[in-house]
């Protein structure tokens, strides 16, 4: 028909990060982009899912890195996002199952610098150690329970201010708090309580919430005895449309830091005590400054979006 503009069918992905069970862990939708789309549009089809939207783009191979680069940009529904933990696992998990790309490893360029994704067997539970696959067949990989491994910048936890703590939500400044801080880099508010019951129990005021200023509010507790968990968290961001994250990966390159200090111990396993829950494997390196976190992810929708 003459005048008929001519429509975009971009491939998606809808992947659930740090679970291995669909419709558990955190939904993030991953698409696979020949060439980089403008900011407006890219934020509008993230609004349109009202997911965590993930992009990605293939770099031209480096003559400094043999490693496969992307360009990877997360919007959440509300605005673009600086770091996102369960959005880079989901679209390490899309590129690997696709075979989009060879080998084990892939590095992802973004806002926030360069970070590396790779996949490992499930032998065991600690971080160090784990062989690499060494099929680089990407049907093996849809086939073997495999864990996939983002290396993240530590970021330490750091007191606040005074004025800050009449920010903090008044729900949690009660007798059930050991411990009130925030991460060094993204703001987010971050409250220790008694035990992971009080983590699990707790019902968040988002309008209290809102007033902080970072991007979002976590609190974390120390998990039950015998139940193969180092601690528990929850993430509340309504600022950035997402009332309750259901698993968030970032938020632990200060948790996680926090815990091992307090625990003495450099791999930590955590529960995130969400609806829908989902469990990371982590590992602090004083050394390199980095957190390792690692977890599990399943595609649970694949399809077109028309544009």
């Amino acid at each position: 028909m003459v005048g008929t503009k001519t429509r975009a069918f971009f491939k998606y992905f809808v992947v659930d990060a740090f679970t291995s069970s669909p419709l558990k862990g955190n939904p993030a939708v991953v698409f696979l982009l020949n060439e980089e789309k403008d900011t407006k549009s890219l934020q509008a089809m993230a609004q349109e899912f009202n997911l965590l939207t993930c992009y990605v783009t293939k770099l031209t191979p480096s003559k400094l890195s043999k490693t496969p680069r992307y360009n990877l940009r997360w919007f959440a529904p509300a605005s673009e996002v600086k770091i996102c933990g369960h959005g880079t696992i989901a679209c390490t998990h899309a590129i690997f199952s696709t075979g989009t790309t060879q080998g084990n490893e892939i590095e992802f360029v973004t806002q926030s610098g360069v970070f590396s994704a790779k996949r490992i067997s499930e032998n065991g539970n600690q971080i160090n150690g784990h062989e690499l696959l060494r099929n680089d067949d990407f049907l093996e990989y849809q086939h073997k329970r495999c864990l996939i491994q983002l290396r993240f910048p530590l970021y330490p936890t750091v007191p606040l201010e005074p004025i800050e703590m009449k920010l903090v939500p008044v729900s949690l400044k009660g007798p059930s708090t050991l411990n009130i801080m925030k991460m060094s880099r993204e703001n987010d508010l971050i409250v220790e309580l008694l035990s992971s019951k009080h983590v699990t129990d707790f019902n968040p005021k988002m309008d209290e919430i809102k007033i902080w200023p970072g991007r979002g509010v976590a609190i974390t507790g120390l998990a039950p005895l015998g139940s193969g968990f180092d601690f528990f968290t929850r993430l509340f961001s309504p600022n950035f449309g997402i009332d309750e994250d259901q698993v968030c990966g970032s938020i632990h390159c200060a948790v996680a830091p926090y815990w091992s200090k307090k625990l003495g111990k450099s791999d930590l396993k955590a529960y995130m005590a969400s609806p829908r829950g989902g469990i990371l494997m982590l590992h602090v390196d004083t050394e390199t400054q980095s957190v390792l976190i690692a977890g599990e992810a399943v595609t649970v929708m694949e399809g077109s979006f028309v544009a």
